[in-house]
């Protein structure tokens, strides 16, 4: 039978768009569930991270069984940020040997995302995604971050993408020599005049303003991210607060005025779901990190401050390894503050692009 390329709409589709992953990852002896909670309400436009983004949820059937299934995205935000008329491909999912299936609706998403008038897309780096694993595909990484098969990057590959850019992974044992240095860290940031205010404890009429507004300014020239909203912080906070992230999360203030902010999303491993004999080891349970400082408070210090705190709470709770999660391979000023901290690369990853004009003709 051939191949089909179907759009899905409607919540019973969108349900198996997202259900998909599972059956992707079920042979797998430790993995993440699909997130069903957060992808489908997003899916069907009810999610504040629906809006400014339009979208279609494309899957290739053969034999009337989804084996691939992709996102096309035209996301506003990003272009009006950036003006530079890249579209996205999402939450892409694939069985092995499904090479001609996967070509066949990358070109149907990549043609639709022309006639939007992009001029590329890029895969596994915007609307909240994580870039692909290129190696240690047998680690239960932090919850949100890729788990993919090796295979994905011929499928991408063969389907007309190319590398864009590449990222790393830090990963920490805590030892005490560390916890003495984050003490350091923090005791040396509050001398300098900096205030590290866990979320729980900023005031409710401010605490998201001031992080979104102030996340924003601190990635504004991070490659390829595009604004947050106040309406999607708020729709975290009410996701994750509960688990332990407003106790985590800081915002970092001098002389009243925020400066700095650090995301922390806790461990989430005991959602993982094993098989056989296989656990999560204590190296797996880590949490999710993301930090960002305004430009006036850069140099100072504060990324390594902000992240101590964090890490000491979570040493305090017990934990024998924490995560400064994924960092740009060129972005060495956030590279050498993962290094302070005491990190190590435990994982790669890879951001692809297609091109969307005639691909350049092979060689003779």
């Amino acid at each position: 039978m051939a191949i089909e390329i179907e759009e899905l709409t409607g919540e019973a589709q969108l349900r198996e768009f997202v259900q998909f992953y599972d059956r992707v990852y079920e042979s797998r002896p430790i993995r993440w569930q699909a997130m069903e909670g957060m992808e489908l309400p997003t899916l069907m436009g009810t999610s504040p991270f629906a809006e400014g983004r339009t979208t279609r949820a494309l899957v290739a059937r053969h034999d009337g069984e989804i084996v691939a299934r992709c996102l096309a995205a035209v996301d506003q935000r990003y272009l009006d940020h950036w003006h530079d008329d890249v579209g996205h491909v999402a939450l892409f999912e694939a069985l092995p040997g499904t090479r001609p299936a996967v070509h066949q609706m990358m070109d149907e998403a990549c043609g639709w995302l022309a006639s939007q008038g992009m001029k590329a897309a890029r895969a596994g780096f915007g609307l909240g995604e994580f870039p692909f694993a290129i190696d240690s595909y047998d680690d239960l990484p932090p919850n949100l971050v890729r788990q993919n098969p090796i295979y994905y990057h011929s499928l991408l590959k063969d389907a007309g993408y190319e590398s864009e850019h590449g990222w790393v992974d830090y990963k920490i044992a805590v030892t005490p020599e560390l916890v003495e240095r984050w003490k350091r860290a923090v005791e040396g940031g509050r001398a300098a005049g900096f205030e590290i205010v866990p979320l729980a404890e900023v005031d409710a009429d401010r605490r998201v303003p001031e992080f979104v507004s102030t996340w924003n300014e601190a990635f504004a020239e991070h490659w390829g991210a595009a604004p947050f909203t106040e309406a999607e912080f708020s729709y975290l906070l009410e996701l994750l607060g509960p688990s332990g992230m407003l106790d985590l999360s800081v915002i970092a203030y001098d002389n009243g005025e925020p400066v700095g902010v650090l995301w922390v999303n806790p461990d989430m491993s005991g959602m993982a779901v094993t098989s056989g004999d296989r656990h999560v080891r204590d190296d797996e349970r880590l949490n999710t990190l993301g930090i960002g400082v305004r430009k006036q408070a850069r140099g100072k210090g504060v990324n390594m401050v902000m992240a101590s705190y964090a890490y000491l709470r979570l040493a305090q709770q017990g934990h024998t390894h924490v995560s400064y999660t994924l960092v740009l391979d060129d972005n060495w000023p956030s590279r050498r503050t993962g290094e302070r901290l005491g990190g190590y690369v435990c994982g790669n990853y890879m951001v692809y692009r297609r091109n969307l004009g005639r691909r350049p003709a092979t060689g003779g």
